[in-house]
């Protein structure tokens, strides 16, 4: 929990607050857009929750923080918010919250299926998440999309005796993962479920496109609230911006409707308008 001892000065005068162990990651800005704004080195309260719809956003925010740098005098909406996770986005689909700040705060996704439950990439391991995935039929697939993102997915792999999928280039962060991809060219996990590998954020980064039009984008590709577009990043390309490049141009050969990062916000379009959106992004990149 927060220190208001170590309350940032920039927050609005109220119950929530955030201190100054906040590393700038975004979740709560995704999670509770009407409270939390950015300075562009962390997160502060930017107005108070006023509706219920807020003040429940707010405490899912505190719920999902990686680093607990966000306070709340009063705490009586903090059980109700972690009972809300995973929290549902679409039919089968549902965000864990519960970031880890190994991953610098990186979002996670809970996937049912009748072939068996996917993870892509890993909250931070709690009882409580465990126990709700072992209500939904448990996890059969963790897909993990690079190395940054891997956070406890060897305790959800333990507990539930599930297949990690990594690339070979990422292997270091899970060398003992149940299943290594290798290669440059899509690969087939699943009947729906297939692998993209798309290099460049880092060598050996992979997307997750699932039946449904779900793309779990991992670091390559996200939507910017500030640009209303999707986009990608030089600043946080760790081995190849050109590659990257090319990688994102690769996407266009798939329709999707949904954009799932695990970090920056995520998209939903019809496949028509993301079609749209992604030739955007695949100007921008390129000049």
């Amino acid at each position: 929990m927060a220190d208001l001892s170590q309350r940032l000065p920039e927050n609005a005068e109220g119950p929530f607050f955030v201190d100054t162990t906040c590393i700038d990651c975004d979740t709560c800005r995704q999670i509770a857009p009407a409270t939390f704004g950015e300075t562009g080195d962390y997160s502060f309260v930017k107005l108070q929750p006023e509706s219920p719809d807020e003040l429940r956003a707010a405490c899912r925010a505190l719920v999902a923080c990686p680093t607990g740098s966000i306070g709340a005098a009063d705490k009586s909406g903090i059980p109700a918010a972690v009972r809300q996770f995973p929290f549902p986005l679409a039919p089968r689909l549902s965000y864990c919250g519960f970031n880890s700040r190994k991953s610098f705060g990186g979002n996670s996704y809970f996937l049912e299926h009748p072939g068996g439950n996917w993870l892509i990439d890993s909250p931070r391991f709690v009882e409580h998440l465990a126990r709700r995935f072992e209500e939904k039929g448990g996890i059969r697939y963790i897909f993990l999309t690079h190395r940054d993102d891997v956070a406890d997915a060897a305790k959800y792999a333990e507990r539930f005796q599930a297949e990690r999928i990594i690339h070979r280039l990422e292997l270091s962060a899970q060398p003992d993962a149940e299943r290594v991809l290798d290669g440059f060219e899509p690969v087939e996990l699943a009947p729906g479920f297939l692998a993209v590998p798309t290099p460049g954020h880092t060598r050996g980064h992979c997307v997750l496109l699932a039946e449904g039009g779900f793309l779990f984008s991992g670091d390559h590709i996200w939507w910017s609230r500030n640009r209303g577009r999707l986009t990608a990043s030089r600043d946080v390309c760790w081995y190849s911006w050109r590659e990257q490049v090319a990688s994102v141009r690769r996407l266009e050969s798939y329709s999707f409707e949904w954009v799932l990062p695990g970090h920056g916000a995520r998209a939903h379009f019809p496949p028509g308008e993301m079609a749209r959106q992604l030739s955007r992004l695949v100007e921008a990149v390129a000049a």
